[in-house]
This record gives C-alpha cells, structure tokens and sequence, in this order.
C-alpha cells in the first residue's frame, strides 16, 4: 500500500529560523537531508559558504519536502521546533506522545547528547510514521 503524501509539512518560515543555525546543519536536517546536515555540523556549513548558498535554496528544499512527507495531527514545525531547542529535555519526544523515551531524555540530557543526534537523522520519519498511524 503506498501512502498518498500531501499538504504543507514543512515551513519555508521555520526553514529560514533554523537556517540562522544553519552552519551546524539544523535545516538541512529539518527538510530531511541528515547527511549533508551532518556534513554541515562538522564543517561549519562548508566554511560558511554553503550555508550562504543555502540562504536561496531553502524553497526548493520546503517544496521537496512537503512532498516527501505525511501530513497530520503531528506537526513537523512544532516537532523540530521543540526539538531544535529542547531536544536534550525530551520535549519533542512527549509532544508525539512517546512519554517514556520523553522522561529518559528528560532525566539523562537526551540520553547522553547521542538521542538527539539520533532524532535528528529520525524525526521526519518518525513524525511521517505517527501520521499514517490509522490509515
């Protein structure tokens, strides 16, 4: 069964507010491009430069994404959001209604630092999961 994709997921607005982040890659893990979000996180946005570039790419990137991804209840916005700035308190975990997970992240820093990286690489599929929940 394939999941039809459609409606606006992701924002060019948030798009822009994380690219302000940008040279440690949030937006580019925000319209689900872990690899070169990592990249960015590692090389200070290719020197700044590419995060500059990204400045007229952005969207591109949002319409890419509204594509690729499930609209729902569950808000990417407001996922990554919480994520972005709270991520090490568990709070975006809560707000998808994975309370356990939520209080470890809570009570070990987001479990150690290295949750939150793993959510980072994750959360567009796991929102995009929680979605189709009920199809």
């Amino acid at each position: 069964m394939d999941i039809q994709r459609t409606g606006n997921t992701h924002s060019v607005v948030i798009g822009y507010l994380l690219w302000i982040f940008g040279f440690l890659g949030s937006h580019r893990f925000y319209y689900g491009k872990p690899i070169t979000g990592t990249i960015w996180f590692f090389t200070l946005g290719l020197l700044f430069i590419g995060w500059i570039i990204d400045l007229f790419l952005i969207p591109g990137m949002d319409r890419e994404a509204d594509l690729r991804y499930q609209s729902g209840e569950t808000s990417y916005n407001v996922s990554w959001i919480l994520l972005t700035f709270l991520g090490v308190f568990g709070v975006h975990r809560m707000y998808m209604g994975k309370w356990i997970t939520g209080i470890i992240y809570l009570f070990t820093g987001g479990l150690f630092f290295i949750g939150v990286l793993y959510d980072f690489w994750t959360l567009n599929e796991q929102v995009t999961l929680k979605n189709s929940e009920g199809w």
